[in-house]
C-alpha cells in the first residue's frame, strides 16, 4: 500500500496476497496440464498455447500500463483542469492534502449516470473520473461528493487496481485459449489432433475444457477480491473524511439514481462496472443492486463485482457508531426509505 494517511487495510492486503498466490498456483497447474496433454498425445497444438500466452501477457501488460487511458476512452471522458472544473478540483485537492498523496489527473465523463471511478498503476500515473451526472445532475451535497471521491482515491492508495489487473492475466489467457482452440477445431485443427490422438477425444477439446475450468476459478477469485476491495474503499474513505453517514447517503442516492438511467446507457457502462463506485444496474427488490431472492440472490452475489448495498450500508453504520457520530438519519435505512 502507498504511504498515505488512508487507514491501512490488512484484510485487503492479505486477500490481495492470497488471491495472487492462488492464481499463481492455478497458472502453474494450468501450464503443466496443457504441456502434459500435448506431450501425452504427441500433438502439435503448442502454437495455440504460445499464442494465447503472448496475447494474454501482452493484454495484461497493456492493461497495467495503459489502464487509465483505456478506461477514459471507454467512458468517453476527458481530462479537465482546475479552470474547467473548479469545484471538482477543489474537492480532490482537499482530499489529497488530507491523505498526503499525489494528486491524480481529474476527468469528467459526459453521461447523466451518477458515478465515479479511479484507475492507474500507481499514484503518479492515476486518473480520477467523475460523471457529469454525479457532479451536476444528482442531488448529492458537497460532503457526499467528497465521500464518493475519498472512496475512489483509496483504490489508488491501496494499489488494488494494479493487483486486479495483474490477477486478470490468467483469466485472459484461459479465455483466449478457449477461443483459439475453438477456431482451431472449427478450421480443421481438431481433426489433425484427433488423428494424432488415434481416434480419442480431440486435443483442442481437452484444452478447451481445462481452460474453461481455469477461467471459472480465476473469475470467481477475482470477483471475491473485487467485492472486498469495495468494502475496504468504503471503510478507508469514511475514516479519512470522518463522515461515514455522508458516504452512506451518497451510496444510497447513487444506487437509486441508476433506476432513472435508460437501460441502453447502463448496458454501455457495464464494461467499467468493476471500476465504478456503484455498479451500473437498476436496484431490484431488496436494494442489493441486482440481488434477487433466494438462490438467485446467492448466484448474483457470487458473480457480482460489488457487495450488496445493504452490506455496504451496514459497514458504514458500524463505522459511524465507532466514531461516535451523531449525524441525523440512520445509515441502515434501505434504498426504499
Amino acid at each position: 500500500m502507498a504511504r498515505t494517511r488512508y487507514a491501512p487495510d490488512r484484510g485487503l492486503t492479505v486477500r490481495m496476497t492470497v488471491t495472487m498466490f492462488l492464481l499463481g498456483l492455478v497458472f502453474v497447474a494450468f501450464v503443466a496440464a496443457i504441456i502434459g496433454i500435448l506431450t501425452a498425445v504427441h500433438a502439435s497444438g503448442a502454437a495455440i498455447v504460445l499464442v494465447a500466452l503472448i496475447f494474454g501477457g501482452g493484454s495484461a501488460i497493456a492493461s497495467l500500463f495503459y489502464s487509465d487511458k483505456i478506461a477514459l476512452s471507454a467512458a468517453g471522458a476527458r481530462v479537465v483542469t482546475p479552470q474547467d472544473e473548479p469545484e471538482l478540483h477543489a474537492i480532490v485537492d482537499r482530499l489529497c492534502a488530507l491523505a498526503d498523496m499525489d494528486k491524480p489527473r481529474v476527468a469528467i465523463a459526459p453521461t447523466r449516470m451518477p458515478n465515479a471511478f479511479a484507475t492507474g498503476r500507481n499514484s503518479k500515473n492515476s486518473v480520477l473520473c467523475v460523471t457529469e451526472g454525479l457532479m451536476y445532475h444528482s442531488n448529492l451535497t458537497p460532503e457526499e461528493k467528497e465521500g464518493v471521491l475519498a472512496h475512489e482515491l483509496s483504490h489508488v492508495a491501496h494499489k488494488d487496481v494494479q493487483v486486479m489487473t495483474v490477477a486478470s492475466l490468467l483469466a485472459i489467457v484461459a479465455g483466449l485459449l478457449v477461443r483459439f482452440a475453438f477456431y482451431s477445431e472449427l478450421f480443421g485443427g481438431g481433426r489433425r489432433s484427433s488423428n494424432n490422438n488415434q481416434g480419442g477425444i480431440p486435443v483442442v477439446l481437452i484444452i478447451m475444457a481445462v481452460s474453461v475450468v481455469v477461467y471459472a476459478v480465476s473469475f470467481l477469485l477475482i470477483r471475491v477480491l473485487s467485492r472486498y476491495r469495495e468494502l475496504a474503499a468504503d471503510r478507508s474513505g469514511a475514516l479519512l473524511t470522518g463522515q461515514p453517514s455522508a458516504l452512506a447517503s451518497a451510496l444510497t442516492k447513487v444506487s437509486q439514481g441508476m433506476s432513472r438511467i435508460p437501460n441502453e446507457d447502463l448496458r454501455a457502462a457495464e464494461p467499467l462496472n468493476a471500476f465504478y463506485f456503484a455498479p451500473a444496474m437498476k436496484l431490484t427488490r431488496g436494494g442489493g443492486g441486482g440481488d434477487g431472492g433466494g438462490g438467485g440472490k446467492s448466484l448474483s452475489q457470487l458473480f457480482s463485482t460489488h457487495p450488496s448495498l445493504e452490506k455496504r450500508l451496514e459497514q458504514l453504520a458500524k463505522i459511524q457508531r465507532q466514531l461516535g457520530e451523531t449525524t441525523p438519519g440512520g445509515l441502515s435505512a434501505g434504498p426504499g426509505d
